[in-house]
């Protein structure tokens, strides 16, 4: 069905022309006179040629430029010729007159048609519209309205040229029948690619026992998602399911829930960072029931590899996908923040849940977990291959100011910082480079207006927080102690922390109120959005300064009035590339050539209705 579609977005016409007659004789009207040459002179290369024509009783003046002796041959006086071209009133200085013109025209091969030019040389028209047939496309299934407006795409007739001379583009009814079968085409594909196998274990642990022992209550939205994996759990087909949230919303009590469920059947758990694994193995520790053995794994040499994985929770990095043995031991595998594995590490996890036994094919549950919201339109479109849950609501309202400063508001920053000091809480500052040289590695930019503005390194930065400031902790990603470092910081009472993006992913300092991005404008949303949640953990006063020479930058302004990263993510998607987001979301380098992720998604929603029915 999609191969005649994909056929047609693969050989949409670059431009068109028309070869019927011109019937207004006015000012950029396209098409075909019948003239008579008069007389012909070459001047500068230029041929200037006087005719006549007899339809409009009226004098034509032909210029052509860079003329070569064919062109005297072809506009031989008294010959009687067809000539295509847009008609232009110019000035004549002799006569002080508006002479109507035609500038470089061209000799039509035949007359009263619709031309099409393609971006290949190899595309043939014939065969074009030998396959692209009003009942081939009626089989396709999509809407007759698309469908119409394809085939006039390539049928295309004297009214659709009308239409396309004015812009000079696709009229928007014809892009967005364009727009509608890309999306349909493209969500088709994913759909096939989606697949289904037998649940190694089917789960109904007891949940009600687990949630009476919590001290505090889940959010609606926190039992929603429970709900949608409880019911995955029981199913014979194993699930793979996305639960995403916003920065705070507690994931990592449905983590836990999904665990109980599971059980007595084994979990795992991975995580991007060390840091991030020990932090959840320890809120494990904290709520899971003494009977539940969990176990957090964190060595990746060679030795330990060996070592069969054993407990009914297990905690760690991806390094975890090396250790011995697959995953198929597993009732359930989760992944956190799975978008921030390396692609290896995403392509030997694909491999790893796709176990067999005796009973042919069959998957753990596959659940992953993300606070960094995608857009809506992205989601509806990943659904087609995995089920979502989404957690927008928070145990604790974030209260956080997000405040735009220069230079100038760098002392006014100082003082706040001693204020919140002496309350004993914490400060991060976030800087864009670890050294000087980090800039200089660059690949230098050619146009200086697009050239990154400079700021102060982390290293640069040290000696001055360090001269005023007492309990100063530095690290960053290439920093082998970091792990012990944020340690440190995290059981410091009013200390700074300097250090780069690293601190991003899910860290949990629920005494930090103050940070400041060094250079916010050259970060991602996203990537704000995750910073800025680090502080006003679990109700504290918290404060985002975005540290910036581009005051008045419209994306950071924007960013500054919302909280929530559902909108963020929409935000982040009006300035960015779509491929960009597409990319290690749902397939590598997925371009769009029509469809718009931001502003397209009625049409998706469409597209996906339509699917449902076929």
């Amino acid at each position: 069905m999609h191969a005649l579609l994909s056929y047609c977005l693969d050989n949409i016409p670059k431009s068109y022309d028309t070869t019927y007659p011109i019937t207004e004789f006015s000012q950029g009207e396209r098409g075909v006179l019948e003239v008579t040459i008069t007389q012909k002179r070459f001047h500068n290369n230029i041929l200037f040629i006087e005719s006549f024509c007899k339809d409009f009783n009226s004098p034509l003046r032909i210029i052509i430029f860079n003329a070569r002796p064919y062109h005297a041959q072809i506009f031989q006086e008294t010959k009687t010729l067809f000539v295509l071209g847009t008609l232009e009133f110019q000035h004549d200085k002799m006569t002080n007159a508006l002479t109507p013109t035609f500038v470089n025209p061209k000799i039509p091969r035949t007359t009263n048609t619709i031309t099409m030019q393609f971006k290949t040389r190899t595309t043939k028209l014939a065969d074009l519209q030998k396959h692209i047939t009003k009942e081939a496309l009626e089989n396709t299934h999509i809407p007759q309205q698309y469908s119409d407006k394809l085939y006039r795409i390539f049928h295309p007739d004297l009214e659709f040229f009308k239409e396309y001379s004015k812009e000079k583009a696709l009229p928007e009814s014809f892009q967005e029948a364009l727009k509608f079968i890309e999306i349909f085409v493209y969500t088709q594909r994913l759909r096939k690619k989606k697949t289904q196998f037998r649940s190694k274990f089917r789960c109904n642990g007891d949940l009600e026992s687990f949630l009476k022992t919590l001290p505090f209550s889940l959010t609606n939205a926190q039992k929603e998602a429970i709900k949608d994996i409880q019911e995955d759990l029981k199913n014979e087909f194993a699930c793979r399911r996305i639960v995403m949230g916003d920065v705070g919303c507690g994931k990592t009590m449905v983590i836990l829930a999904s665990v109980i469920l599971a059980y007595p059947q084994k979990s795992i758990l991975m995580a991007p960072t060390t840091i991030l694994a020990k932090q959840l193995f320890e809120e494990a520790k904290k709520y899971l029931p003494k009977h539940i053995n969990i176990s957090f794994v964190s060595s990746s040499n060679a030795k330990e590899r060996k070592k069969p994985l054993e407990g009914d929770f297990i905690i760690g990095t991806h390094a975890l996908l090396y250790r011995s043995g697959d995953l198929t031991d597993f009732a359930l595998v989760m992944t956190d923040e799975q978008h921030r594995f390396g692609t290896n590490a995403r392509s030997k996890l694909e491999q790893m849940l796709e176990g067999k036994d005796e009973h042919g094919r069959t998957k753990p549950h596959n659940i992953q977990f993300s606070a960094t919201p995608i857009p809506r339109t992205m989601a509806m479109l990943k659904n087609n291959v995995v089920s979502f849950s989404f957690i927008k609501e928070l145990p604790f309202k974030k209260d956080i100011d997000t405040r735009i400063i220069d230079k100038s508001g760098f002392q006014r920053l100082i003082e706040h910082i001693r204020t919140e000091l002496t309350k004993g809480h914490q400060i991060a500052i976030i800087y864009p480079r670890i050294e000087e040289a980090d800039e200089s590695k660059e690949k230098p930019i050619k146009d200086s207006r697009y050239a990154p503005i400079p700021y102060m390194s982390l290293k640069d930065a040290e000696s001055y927080w360090i001269k005023h400031f007492q309990h100063v902790f530095s690290t960053h990603g290439r920093d082998k102690e970091k792990e012990d470092v944020l340690e440190q910081f995290a059981n410091t009472e009013s200390a700074i922390l300097l250090a780069t993006t690293m601190i991003e992913v899910g860290i949990s300092l629920p005494k930090l109120s103050i940070i400041v991005i060094v250079g916010a404008e050259r970060l991602g949303l996203a990537s704000l959005h995750q910073l800025r949640g680090r502080v006003s953990r679990n109700g504290l006063k918290g404060y985002c300064y975005l540290y910036t020479h581009q005051i008045q930058n419209e994306r950071l302004i924007r960013f500054s009035k919302t909280l929530n990263g559902f909108d963020i993510a929409e935000l982040d998607l009006e300035y960015r590339n779509s491929g960009d987001l597409l990319d290690g979301i749902l397939q590598s380098g997925a371009q769009f050539r029509y469809f718009d992720l931001s502003t397209d998604s009625k049409i998706l929603e469409e597209a996906n209705a339509l699917l449902d029915r076929i």
